[in-house]
């Protein structure tokens, strides 16, 4: 084996992010915040960047939280794919993990 074949691949970059647009068809625009400090002043400034993310079951909505991962150019701006839903946004009905039990026996107990 060659040294170039033992090397693993490098992982893939993951971002975290807020959905801000779910109006396109398996697409979602995933807006990433971060602190950078002004070059001139040195005051903590936030920044926003936004990614275009394949969604590929229509499962993310605006507000939610989910975790973004580079992937091969999808389309012209599409580099990213969503990996999970981190939160749901305000207002998002929860999903139930197990269809048997409803929501009426939960409030119940």
């Amino acid at each position: 084996m060659t040294e170039v074949e033992t090397q693993a691949r490098p992982r893939r970059k993951q971002l975290v992010g807020r959905v801000v647009s779910d109006k396109m068809n398996k697409t979602v625009v995933v807006a990433v915040d971060y602190l950078r400090p002004h070059p001139l002043y040195r005051k903590t400034v936030r920044k926003t960047s936004k990614f275009y993310a394949h969604d590929e079951q229509n499962e993310a909505r605006i507000g939610d939280t989910v975790r973004i991962e580079e992937t091969r150019p999808l389309s012209k701006l599409k580099r990213w794919r969503v990996i999970q839903i981190l939160r749901r946004g305000s207002g998002a009905p929860i999903e139930v993990a197990d269809e048997s039990i409803s929501v009426i026996e939960e409030a119940e107990e």
